[in-house]
């Protein structure tokens, strides 16, 4: 017998949406084409991609910090001068492949993260911003005291370690750049299914409100020291990726705040902070505007933060932010969808 099932609404939770299903298609697309780089690609631009992708993946950590955990850092370019002179170390004095010393430079930053954490856990607001940086410029002034790795002036990379990555020159700078396109798509991955977990929902939780995520039962302290471990090894990986790069290191240079910290910020808050989507958007104007205004020399920092005055008065949820409220859309969703369907469009029947 047929149940009446008119003005009935049928009511589905999913996780996805057609565009972001769409978003999903294109970046698989995007992520095999730039696989392909080194057949179709000059050295430059090469070059200028590893390094986009690098910002990018140093912007995600970021954001996954101050965005979700509510950890706002100024002192991240503490673990990228770190992972950096890691690399020179394990590899100069240990013996190791530059591979492998990236990844065991994510591993030592990880278990240094603990203690720092213990300690500038203990601040708060402002003081937690000030404590991370200070922590940064310790970092720094250690390793310019070691004289081994350079002192104050630096070191460069041993040629024979160089030539350990590939024997030619384009060898080298193809597997530099896989390597870069490989942390990206990591670390892209690793927030996206992060924020999806058990975990990322008690994050969200913690950002809209503390005392309430606390009386859920969420262990707080717990759950950001967890993100803050985590980002701190990666960007380890991700700094001695960049100086892997490089080729030279220096104190100066591994741990400056401007190039580590600074702009990463900038990405995040024009792109929008508190999504996944901020941060590329975000990647992409920055390097659009460092491309097209780089001879400007001060004039063009200026302009920078121009811009980011105007997008956090005009926009203060970045440009992301805007484009979701306007269109209602997002691309990598971390939320539920609720769909509902007239179940009358439907066949049904019942014994």
């Amino acid at each position: 017998m047929n149940a009446d099932t008119k003005g009935v609404l049928k009511t589905t939770i999913s996780r996805s949406s057609r565009v972001s299903i769409i978003a999903m298609v294109l970046s698989l697309v995007l992520m095999l084409v730039l696989a392909w780089a080194p057949y179709w690609a000059g050295r430059a631009e090469m070059r200028l991609l590893g390094e986009l992708f690098l910002y990018l993946s140093l912007a995600s950590l970021w954001n996954l910090m101050a965005g979700y955990a509510g950890l706002v850092s100024v002192g991240q370019q503490a673990y990228v001068g770190l992972g950096g002179y890691l690399l020179f170390a394990l590899t100069m004095f240990g013996g190791l492949h530059p591979v492998a010393a990236v990844l065991l430079a994510g591993v030592f930053s990880a278990f240094l993260s603990l203690p720092v954490a213990i300690l500038i856990f203990r601040l708060h607001g402002a003081y937690f911003a000030i404590g991370t940086w200070v922590i940064a410029e310790m970092f720094r002034l250690s390793f310019a005291q070691v004289q081994s790795l350079g002192g104050g002036s630096g070191t460069s990379l041993p040629i024979g370690v160089v030539k350990s990555l590939a024997a030619s020159r384009s060898g080298r700078e193809s597997l530099s750049y896989w390597l870069a396109l490989g942390a990206v798509v990591f670390t892209l991955g690793f927030v996206f299914f992060f924020m999806r977990s058990k975990k990322g929902l008690a994050l969200t939780a913690i950002r809209d409100s503390e005392a309430g995520a606390a009386e859920l039962g969420i262990n707080i302290w717990r759950s950001k020291l967890e993100v803050y471990v985590y980002t701190s090894a990666i960007t380890g990986v991700i700094g001695g990726l960049i100086f892997l790069q490089k080729l030279r290191i220096s104190p100066d240079a591994a741990f400056s705040v401007s190039d580590w910290t600074a702009f990463v910020i900038f990405i995040v808050v024009i792109g929008g902070i508190g999504t996944l989507e901020g941060p590329i958007i975000g990647t992409l104007l920055f390097f659009i505007l460092r491309e097209s205004m780089a001879d400007l020399g001060t004039t063009y920092l200026m302009i920078l933060g121009l811009v980011a005055i105007v997008i956090m008065l005009k926009a203060p949820q970045g440009i992301w932010g805007l484009i979701r409220q306007k269109f209602d859309i997002e691309l990598f969703p971390l939320s539920y969808f609720v769909h509902q369907k007239d179940a009358s469009t439907q066949k049904s029947s019942g014994a």
